[in-house]
């Protein structure tokens, strides 16, 4: 496992030290993709037993690959398919400690474990899912959640969508 460079007491501290990142790395920046890179990167590089952090852009009624952090990934997914395509379908924060549990889990990492995926919504519309996952059962809880949120309300609200 590789050694991130920042070190944090407690996720909690990670979760504030990612919040602030994103924040200052896209104040005055609204580049789409420039902002959900250093996104994907300020999380990654704050979160340990992190193997992957990246967006899927929604694009003619699929997920397709953005920006990420970490291994090679999926590189389209169907609204209601796996984990990400299900929080595009639901419009809800999913949450899942163990992947081999979830029906229709698409496996894009045969090591992953555990992930968390937030649906952004822009004007009603999913625009976009940011995904974590890791080798780690039960890697994400309340903490991550609330975080990973503002996050992907900050660029909602901070970033040029009619790039899309």
């Amino acid at each position: 496992m590789e050694q991130k460079p920042v070190n944090f007491t407690s996720r909690e501290d990670a979760c504030r030290w990612a919040v602030m990142r994103v924040r200052a790395l896209i104040a005055g920046e609204k580049d789409l993709i420039t902002n959900l890179a250093n996104a994907s990167a300020a999380i990654f590089e704050a979160w340990k037993e992190v193997s992957w952090a990246g967006f899927y852009l929604m694009k003619e009624g699929e997920l397709v690959l953005g920006p990420f952090q970490g291994k090679p990934a999926c590189r389209r997914i169907k609204v209601g398919s796996g984990v990400c395509g299900t929080a595009a379908a639901t419009r809800q924060t999913q949450l899942v400690p163990d992947v081999h549990k979830f029906p229709g889990h698409i496996a894009c990492d045969g090591g992953s474990n555990s992930e968390i995926v937030v649906p952004m919504i822009r004007e009603d519309k999913v625009v976009a899912v940011l995904d974590l996952d890791s080798y780690s059962f039960d890697r994400y809880g309340q903490p991550e959640q609330e975080a990973l949120e503002k996050i992907a309300q900050l660029l909602i609200d901070g970033c040029d969508w009619e790039q899309l």
